[in-house]
């Protein structure tokens, strides 16, 4: 997470403040400016360019605290949300919160990296959209299709989320590692297979045969487990299920990595200057985030809690995310 200041008073915030607790000043999200800016006693915001601003109408509801370019309206991260619970549905709108929070923290760094990103308001065949579906009434699988991303809001709740990671034997489950997984799908899709040539080769070279059928690997992954050793070629043992899932975890942990990183060079974790002399991603990753995500390993074990990054990086994921990360803009 980028690092925050109130122009106000100079004190520190976080990227979900609307308020800033020192000296009072209400403030907002400008995702055109990558910055949290004061706002007055209406919501409202003028930019250096003159144009108006205005807190999103969801604040109240999902506590966002973005800027809607018209007064009484929403913003561009709540116009990705297609479809939300209810209003009498009281435990969806509680998770709902959660959901859009993790996001709009993935908006704001898909923004920051650079990735094309256009709502299907905008680009009905090629936009992006969620819905974000309770489950107490119906089942839902979370999953992405033709660019509209489907969240079981279940998954904001800690004690299901723990239960579901504890049954699939995973070290690892967030409702944002959910979001940067689905988008991983929407970006392959955009970035890799629609250009075609030799970037889609690459992939395939890498993750595999993406037209390989994805029911049969969902089959045997759920019948036999992941072959033996992917310890040494996988991520994960979910990316073996089929070249998506490999893609789509290698990507969320491009995200991760990403994203870590950055904060840590924020809050003077990491020297600025060493991170970006890496002109190779897989380098940043061996030389910066490895040693730092083992000293944060540690820290966590030390408050009795699971290690941060519980994951091994092997030589041929380095590729993986290397790959990944060349597709960025």
């Amino acid at each position: 997470m980028k690092r925050y200041a109130c122009r106000r008073c100079e004190a520190e915030l976080y990227f979900e403040n609307s308020v800033c607790v020192s000296c009072g000043v209400h403030v907002g999200y400008s995702r055109a400016e990558a910055e949290i800016v004061p706002v007055d006693e209406t919501g409202k915001y003028v930019d250096a360019d003159g144009y108006l601003w205005f807190v999103c109408r969801n604040l109240n509801l999902s506590g966002c605290t973005w800027l809607a370019p018209l007064e009484g309206g929403q913003c561009f991260a709540c116009d990705l949300t297609r479809t939300r619970p209810s209003d009498d549905d009281e435990t969806g709108l509680a998770q709902l919160v959660d959901a859009e929070r993790a996001k709009r923290q993935l908006v704001a760094e898909l923004d920051a990296l650079g990735f094309p990103l256009v709502s299907k308001l905008e680009d009905p065949d090629n936009g992006l959209a969620f819905d974000l579906l309770s489950s107490v009434d119906q089942q839902v699988m979370i999953a992405h299709a033709n660019g509209v991303i489907t969240i079981d809001l279940a998954e904001s709740d800690d004690a299901h989320r723990e239960k579901v990671r504890d049954q699939l034997d995973e070290p690892y489950r967030t409702m944002l590692g959910h979001l940067r997984h689905e988008v991983g799908h929407y970006y392959e899709w955009q970035l890799v297979e629609q250009p075609g040539g030799a970037v889609l080769e690459r992939a395939r070279e890498l993750f595999g045969d993406e037209t390989a059928s994805y029911q049969d690997g969902v089959q045997r992954h759920y019948d036999e487990g992941p072959p033996a050793g992917w310890e040494d070629r996988y991520v994960s043992s979910y990316a073996t299920m089929h070249p998506y899932e490999d893609f789509a975890e290698s990507w969320a942990h491009y995200l991760h990595i990403q994203d870590s990183v950055d904060t840590a060079v924020a809050y003077g974790l990491l020297p600025v200057r060493e991170v970006l002399r890496h002109d190779r991603f897989g380098d940043l990753v061996s030389s910066e985030w490895i040693p730092l995500s083992t000293a944060l390993n540690a820290m966590n074990r030390s408050m009795g809690l699971h290690d941060l990054y519980p994951f091994v990086l092997p030589e041929p994921v380095m590729e993986k995310l290397d790959f990944v990360a060349s597709l960025r803009p």
